[in-house]
């Protein structure tokens, strides 16, 4: 338990898309926490000025928002104003995972393997747009540069489906991105305090790891038994860590990777604020490196409060 109260505001819900999946998270991360000892202050999130924290002495904010002002740096940017500690990355980092095409350009600088991708938005006619994604050859996923939990993604095999795929990411945020399709296995690959944890492998019924298949589908499926050699494990997991640190992420992120048929490890994209529901992979991978989910939420909650050069006198136990 911890010896003395620690106020932490859990901020939940939000004005993205993904509101329904941060409620889940922000109740177990609540109800661990107050099993934890800490003082725990629920606040739904309904719009980006969030005045409850005014109304609050908060310790620390554990942020469970996803999408825009949870993971795009503006929830980050108003807790430092107030001088409140979070967990997660900081603002720019937190800006840069979100928006697809900044991190494809941070991946391409750091010679990070990514699939090859337009930015829709970069030509003016159909036929240069045609044109350039036949350089990168069918099929494609198509999907909005601002947006999380695969919401707005479509596959496309053809031209017409590419763009049924445009008009339909276009509805979301941010320009276009148009990315290469790999085949293969998807592998994710969490961050804590900055090392990897335990590989988490996917395997859907579907062409790609949908909002359908992350939140709806019982026939998706997670294994942190992986099949790979030891060095093709490894290289995985560095190659997240690098991906991590080039976004200039700290504390913790989840890493999507697919291993192609070719071999090949291509980075797909950086989450600073995974999941914490009961079908979250963030805490699947902890506890398969023998950390509960209760502890997860101590250790990121002690570490945020540390980072802003507090004490917290945790006595926590499993």
């Amino acid at each position: 338990m911890v010896s003395n109260q620690i106020n932490v505001a859990v901020l939940m819900g939000g004005v993205s898309n993904e509101r329904g999946v941060s409620l889940r998270s922000g109740n177990e991360v609540s109800k661990v926490l107050r099993e934890a000892g800490y003082n725990v202050i629920e606040i739904i999130v309904n719009d980006t000025e969030l005045h409850e924290l005014n109304s609050y002495n908060i310790d620390v904010a554990f942020i469970a928002l996803h999408g825009t002002f949870g993971e795009d740096g503006g929830v980050q940017e108003l807790l430092e104003s107030k001088g409140i500690p979070y967990i997660g990355p900081g603002v720019e980092a937190s800006r840069l995972a979100m928006d697809k095409l900044a991190s494809k350009e941070i991946f391409v600088s750091n010679n990070l393997v990514t699939p090859d991708y337009i930015d829709v938005s970069q030509y003016g006619s159909k036929e240069e747009l045609e044109n350039a994604v036949k350089s990168i050859g069918m099929p494609v996923i198509v999907k909005p540069s601002m947006d999380g939990s695969s919401i707005g993604i479509k596959i496309a095999n053809n031209m017409e489906q590419l763009h049924d795929g445009i008009s339909f990411a276009q509805k979301y945020r941010g320009p276009v991105l148009v990315e290469k399709y790999i085949e293969g296995n998807e592998f994710t690959v969490s961050i804590l305090l900055d090392k990897p944890l335990p590989i988490v492998e996917i395997k859907t019924g579907c062409c790609f790891y949908s909002y359908c298949s992350k939140y709806k589908s019982h026939d998706t499926k997670y294994s942190t038994k992986v099949n790979i050699t030891r060095q093709v494990y490894e290289s995985i997991q560095d190659l997240a860590l690098k991906a991590h640190s080039a976004l200039g992420c700290t504390d913790m992120s989840r890493v999507d990777i697919i291993l192609g048929k070719d071999g090949i490890s291509y980075l797909l994209e950086v989450n600073t604020i995974p999941g914490f529901t009961e079908r979250s992979l963030y805490p699947m991978a902890a506890e398969a490196a023998n950390i509960k989910f209760a502890q997860l939420c101590d250790i990121l909650v002690t570490n945020a409060i540390k980072r802003k050069g507090k004490t917290l006198v945790n006595q926590f136990n499993d």
